[in-house]
C-alpha cells in the first residue's frame, strides 16, 4: 500500500486476471461451434489451462509465454476457434518484463503454427480464407499487446529513474545540511568552550600554586569544560564523516581497545584494557558489527571516566547464530553517571533491541561492573 493510495497485491491481481481469462475463453469456445466427445474435453482443458497459467506471469514470464502458446495451438487442433487471449496477456507480461525478442519470436511462431494447424485440420478453400482472416486479426492483437507491454515497461523504468533521482537529491541536501550544522556548531560553540576550559584550568592551577583549597564548583566547571570539548569534537567528527566510509565494526575493536590502554584522550586514567575473541570467527552483518563496536566503546568510556577501575576485559564470543559481547571491569561498580552522555545504557539497550538481541548490565559479584550483549546474526539488517 502506497502512502495515501490503496494498491491491489500483485498476486491477487494475477489471480483475478487468470480467472477472468479462463472464463472468457471457455465461454467463447463453448458458445460457438465446437467439437464433441473427447476432443471437446481436451479443448476445454487446454482453454482453462492457458488462462490458469497467467497466475505465474510475473514470476516466470517466459515459461508462461510458451505454455499459453502451446495451449492455443492445442485447442485449435482440437476444433475450437477461439482468440488466444491468454497468449496476448502473456505477450504483454513478457514485454513488460523486458523479454521483447522472446515475445516477438513466440508471436511469429504461434501465428505460423495457427495457420498450419487450421489448414491441416480444417481443409477446404473456405476454411483457408477464414484462417487467413483470423491470422490477420490475431496479428493485430499481438501488436497491440506488445505495444502495451512496452509502454508500461518504459513508464516503470522512467518512474524508477525519477525515484533514484529524488533519493540522490534528498541525500545530497541532507549532506549539505549536516555540514552546515557542523560549521554553525564549530563557529558558535568551540571558542566559548575553549575559553571556559582554559580559564577554569588556569584558575585551578593558580589556586594550587598558592596552596589554596580549590573550590568544588571550580573543579566541576573545569571537568565540565573538558567533557564538553570532547563531546563537541566527537559530534563535529560525526557530522563531517564521509557516508561512503565503512562504519566501524568487529575488525576495529583491537584499535579501540588499544586506545583505552593509556586512557582515552584527556582522561589520563591508565586503564589496562584487554580484548579476547572466543569461538570460530565468522562474518556478521554490518549492523551487528557496528552495534558491538558502539557497545564496547561506550562501556570502556564509562569505565575509564566513572568506575575508578584499573583493568577492563572485552570478550567477543562467536556462537552459532549469536554474537556475544561482554565488558567487565574491577571498579566500584557504578552503573552510569547521572549526567552521562554518548550512547549511555539507554542508547545501548535501544541498539540491541533494534536487532532483536538482549542486554544485561549490572554489578559483578567479585566487584566491578559488567555489560553483556547478545546480538542475533540471523535476519539482522
Amino acid at each position: 500500500m502506497d502512502r495515501g493510495r490503496f494498491r491491489v497485491p500483485a498476486g491477487a491481481a494475477d489471480g483475478a486476471t487468470a480467472l477472468g481469462v479462463v472464463a472468457l475463453q471457455l465461454g467463447s469456445g463453448l458458445s460457438g461451434p465446437h467439437p464433441a466427445g473427447w476432443r471437446a474435453l481436451i479443448g476445454c482443458v487446454l482453454l482453462a489451462a492457458g488462462g490458469a497459467a497467467l497466475v505465474a506471469r510475473r514470476r516466470a514470464p517466459l515459461p508462461v509465454l510458451a505454455a499459453t502458446a502451446a495451449c492455443a495451438a492445442g485447442w485449435l487442433a482440437a476444433g475450437f476457434e477461439v482468440l488466444a487471449v491468454s497468449f496476448l496477456v502473456a505477450v504483454y507480461g513478457a514485454v513488460r518484463a523486458g523479454h521483447r525478442r522472446a515475445a516477438v519470436s513466440a508471436s511469429a511462431a504461434l501465428v505460423a503454427v495457427l495457420h498450419l494447424t487450421a489448414l491441416a485440420v480444417h481443409g477446404g478453400p473456405a476454411r483457408e480464407v477464414v484462417a487467413q482472416a483470423r491470422g490477420t486479426l490475431e496479428l493485430a492483437w499481438l501488436i497491440a499487446a506488445f505495444a502495451a507491454g512496452e509502454a508500461v515497461r518504459q513508464a516503470e523504468r522512467r518512474a524508477d529513474q525519477a525515484e533514484r533521482t529524488r533519493e540522490e537529491t534528498a541525500r545530497r541536501r541532507a549532506d549539505e545540511e549536516r555540514l552546515r550544522i557542523a560549521r554553525e556548531l564549530h563557529d558558535s560553540l568551540t571558542h566559548q568552550i575553549s575559553v571556559i576550559k582554559v580559564q577554569s584550568e588556569a584558575a585551578v592551577h593558580v589556586a594550587r600554586r598558592r596552596g589554596e583549597e580549590v573550590p568544588p564548583a571550580l573543579l566541576a566547571i573545569r571537568d565540565a569544560g573538558r567533557e564538553a570539548g570532547r563531546e563537541l569534537r566527537a559530534t563535529l567528527e560525526a557530522l563531517r564523516a564521509d557516508d561512503t566510509a565503512p562504519p566501524p565494526g568487529l575488525d576495529d575493536l583491537p584499535d579501540l581497545v588499544a586506545r583505552f590502554r593509556g586512557g582515552p584522550a584527556g582522561t589520563g586514567t591508565g586503564l589496562q584494557a584487554t580484548l579476547a575473541v572466543e569461538g570460530k570467527p565468522y562474518a556478521v552483518p554490518a549492523a551487528v558489527g557496528r552495534t558491538a563496536y558502539r557497545i564496547v566503546q561506550e562501556a570502556l568510556t564509562n569505565v575509564a571516566r566513572h568506575a575508578a577501575a584499573g583493568t577492563a576485559t572485552v570478550v567477543v564470543e562467536h556462537r552459532p547464530g549469536v554474537l556475544a559481547v561482554r565488558v567487565d571491569d574491577d571498579g566500584k561498580g557504578a552503573p552510569h553517571p547521572p549526567t552521562g552522555s554518548g550512547l549511555g545504557l539507554l542508547g545501548m539497550r535501544e541498539r540491541v533491541t533494534a536487532l532483536g538481541g538482549r542486554l544485561h548490565t549490572g554489578p559483578r559479584s567479585p566487584g566491578g561492573f559488567t555489560v553483556r550483549a547478545e546480538l542475533p546474526v540471523d535476519g539482522a539488517p
